[in-house]
């Protein structure tokens, strides 16, 4: 699939990975729709940009209402969905059996509804909305990128529920590609490794440094764009389905 025209929305698209993708599509002639709840930053990105081919719904993402109302934004304001990338989520740090208590549990559901729950209600609608479309010379209708981590296969310590999180968005990714097969929209995924994300900007060097050792060639964190250009690729690629990507210059976390 070309990307010159398409219409791309974007979750988590004000910030860290999305931001990224949502300045590499536009520059490749596609049209954007952020979906994210950080208005300032979201408004601030259009306004920079200046483009009437980006807008912005605000859009929590774990539950249905909101979804659907976004969906029908884009549909309303460019007349189709061609793809859509799931980079909305956060993490949360806590072992097991912490020092006083066991791991909240209520910070686990948050975790798995936003990660999780949240990845899959995006992608069914946007799903919904693709399959309107007629197909292209190749014979698809869209495609749909979701974001899980390394993490989903080799979580630290202390990563139980986003580790988990993740882990179900690899676990869905072929099952959604063969779901999905019969629409004629192709389901991938890329697993980041650690990038350098604003969120990984702030974190203390007791953190960072670790991490960084475990990188192999190139020997640092991942750059933002980088995911963009993976994702640009799995779009333009129509064989390319049903597939999980680590981008993550070869690292295996430790325990800690």
């Amino acid at each position: 699939m070309k990307l010159k025209d398409k219409v791309i929305a974007i979750t988590g698209g004000a910030s860290g990975l999305g931001e990224a993708s949502t300045r590499h599509f536009l520059s490749k002639g596609a049209k954007i729709v952020i979906l994210d709840i950080n208005d300032d930053n979201a408004n601030a990105i259009v306004d920079e940009l200046g483009n009437e081919n980006v807008k912005y719904v605000n859009t929590n993402i774990m539950e249905e209402q909101p979804v659907i109302d976004a969906m029908s934004f884009v549909e309303e304001s460019f007349g189709r969905l061609d793809v859509a990338i799931n980079c909305a989520g956060t993490g949360y740090g806590a072992r097991i059996i912490g020092k006083d208590a066991p791991h909240p549990l209520d910070h686990f559901k948050f975790i798995i509804d936003l990660n999780l729950v949240g990845t899959f209600n995006v992608m069914r609608l946007a799903a919904e909305l693709m399959d309107k479309n007629e197909p292209n010379e190749g014979g698809e209708k869209g495609v749909i990128i979701n974001t899980a981590s390394i993490a989903g296969y080799e979580g630290q310590i202390g990563q139980s529920a986003y580790s988990a999180s993740k882990a179900g968005v690899i676990g869905l990714t072929l099952t959604a590609a063969r779901d999905l097969a019969r629409h004629a929209i192709r389901i991938n995924t890329i697993a980041p490794g650690i990038f350098d994300t604003p969120l990984m900007k702030m974190a203390p060097e007791k953190i960072r440094d670790p991490l960084l050792e475990s990188t192999q060639f190139p020997h640092r964190f991942g750059d933002p764009a980088e995911f963009a250009l993976l994702a640009a690729h799995i779009v333009e690629n129509p064989y390319l389905n049903g597939e999980t990507i680590r981008l993550d210059s070869a690292m295996r976390m430790k325990p800690r």
